[in-house]
């Protein structure tokens, strides 16, 4: 009987990686606590048909979770500071080196939010034109002053490149997305890139990721000898982006304020004066240790393993 190789394994999850690079905002949601080695797994979709349906021969179901305490994302004249950033997925891997991705049911990413620095008076004030004039006049609170900004999806990722994961200076994918800046004065239609003209981000690792692998029983509970699961972990790993282009901003005071963000920010920006960075990840790849062993069942396995762990 065919296996899925560990090769295929790390490599999905070293791709993975970089997917926490690039969603570096958003808000938090409740997920399951779980004990053990699975604590990094707390929101994985191992209930999700497709993972139930893996056998463990031709396709495997696997959890991934990759997080960082820090980064940065510069578009343009303006740099923001990201904060704790949590990716969750959950990978079926199949036994001709193809793979497929199963978002939790509340999406794959949440993260702590980002504020634009200065807010929008450093975004658009102090300035000569009376509506951008008569606007910076009303900034006249915390709350009004403050812009968030949060990296969204704006289209399937592609280009995947497996072979990337295991070495540096290659682009690993290509992930459209879009930058959704909030401030009661801008409206909640602002946006740098759209879903027809989005920030397309190549993420590579700038670093090399340092591997590891714990074994641990289907609870959670470390387990060297006789683990039934198995974790691999990379720690370490440092990702950048300084090949992709942003485009103008749109919907901003409904399409009246484009033109001041894209002066004082800068955009739109050509290829190679933007740049993303993301320090320090932790990775971690969970999957029975032995697949082929639950076999015809092994997704279910995993689910039920999954919520052996809760707390």
């Amino acid at each position: 009987m065919r296996s899925v190789s560990n090769r295929t394994r790390i490599g999905t999850l070293a791709a993975i990686t970089a997917f926490g690079a690039l969603f570096s905002t958003g808000t938090a949601t409740a997920a399951t606590q779980l004990q053990g080695h699975w604590a990094p797994h707390d929101r994985c979709p191992v209930d999700a048909p497709a993972m139930l349906a893996a056998d463990g021969v031709d396709s495997v179901a696997t959890c991934i979770s990759s997080r960082s305490a820090s980064g940065s994302i510069k578009l343009g004249n303006t740099v923001v500071t990201t904060g704790d950033t949590d990716l969750q997925l959950g990978v079926l891997q199949r036994s001709d080196g193809t793979t497929s991705l199963v978002a939790p049911a509340e999406g794959a990413l949440v993260a702590d939010s980002a504020e634009v620095p200065g807010g929008l008076l450093g975004l658009m004030c102090p300035s000569g034109v009376p509506v951008v004039s008569a606007i910076c006049r009303q900034i006249t609170s915390v709350e009004l002053n403050r812009i968030t900004a949060t990296i969204e999806p704006a289209g399937a990722p592609r280009d995947f490149n497996m072979a990337a994961a295991f070495t540096t200076d290659v682009p690993i994918l290509t992930l459209p997305v879009r930058i959704h800046l909030r401030n009661p004065l801008l409206g909640d239609k602002c946006y740098i890139g759209t879903t027809s003209k989005p920030v397309l981000l190549r993420p590579k690792n700038a670093t090399a990721p340092a591997l590891s692998l714990q074994r641990f029983a289907g609870n959670g509970v470390p387990d060297d000898e006789n683990g039934v699961m198995g974790r691999y972990t990379f720690e370490d790993a440092d990702q950048a982006d300084t090949t992709f282009a942003v485009p103008g901003a749109s919907g901003c005071g409904a399409g009246l304020l484009d033109w001041a963000v894209n002066l004082k920010t800068g955009l739109p920006s050509a290829a190679g004066k933007n740049n993303l960075t993301l320090d320090s990840t932790s990775t971690y790849f969970a999957s029975p240790y032995a697949p082929s062993d639950h076999a015809p069942n092994e997704g279910k396995a995993l689910a039920g393993f999954w919520h052996s762990a809760a707390q």
